[in-house]
């Protein structure tokens, strides 16, 4: 049996009732790109209405039938209150309740050893979630560039690569690209300013933001910026990423 790789959700509006959402990319580029079979996890574990956010037993429910963990991209940003900083701008898209969740898992997963993935919001979650902070918009930071795409172009466009990363000579990302230098797509506009302790970088932008990293004590957990999901088949490094994410997840069903 495949490997199973729980997906986190959006928490999102839709008719006036509330709805846990993935877009189907993100499903697509696990089911094949990691050879695994895809859980969605609500993002809403517990209830949010002024009571405690997921437990332990939350957790170790989800562990149980889980061998690895996805963190999607989203149109939502981090709380930076998350990071001890204040929001720059009251009308940035917001997802409290996935917040409350994938902060939470991210820590518990990797205490509990398993692998975990995150792409462009996972990402950054991932960073947040082990003592790092953001920028809330990389394009007002100097010397930086602007990252976001150009939402007037029709979307494979604005998947399209836009800029090269420099990827660290002897790292897991330099491994499977086969190279130290690789195109991306970008299409964020937040970013890593304090890298956490514990991570190490993977990949830089030519500005010097850091757009990939891994925690080096942890059986897998590898966060990337850009996304690696859209049209994954038809790149190296996205097809690498996706099958050491899965081996690691089948290393962990055959331990169970």
């Amino acid at each position: 049996m495949r490997p199973v790789i729980g997906v986190v959700c959006d928490v999102k509006e839709s008719a006036g009732h509330r709805i846990h959402a993935v877009t189907e990319k993100y499903l697509y580029a696990v089911a094949e790109g990691a050879g695994a079979l895809t859980l969605m996890i609500p993002a809403r574990l517990s209830d949010t209405d002024g009571k405690p956010g997921p437990t332990p037993a939350d957790f170790a429910g989800l562990f149980a039938v889980l061998d690895g963990i996805f963190l999607p991209g989203s149109p939502s940003n981090v709380d930076p209150s998350h990071y001890g900083s204040r929001l720059a701008d009251p009308g940035s898209p917001s997802d409290p309740d996935r917040d409350k969740v994938t902060l939470a898992l991210i820590r518990a997963a990797i205490a509990a050893r398993v692998p975990v993935f995150g792409v462009c919001r996972g990402y950054q979650e991932m960073n947040v979630a082990l003592g790092g902070s953001l920028h809330q918009k990389v394009h007002d930071e100097p010397g930086h560039h602007d990252h976001r795409e150009d939402k007037s172009l029709p979307v494979p466009e604005q998947y399209a690569p836009a800029h090269a990363v420099s990827l660290t000579p002897g790292g897991l990302l330099a491994g499977l690209a086969g190279t130290t230098t690789w195109q991306v797509n970008s299409l964020h506009g937040q970013g890593i300013s304090r890298l956490a302790p514990r991570l190490v970088v993977e990949a830089r932008a030519p500005d010097g933001l850091v757009e990939a990293f891994r925690l080096p004590d942890a059986s897998f957990a590898l966060g990337v910026q850009w996304h690696p999901e859209w049209r994954f088949w038809e790149d190296r490094l996205s097809r690498g990423m996706f099958a050491a994410f899965g081996d690691a997840a089948r290393a962990r069903r055959a331990a169970r």
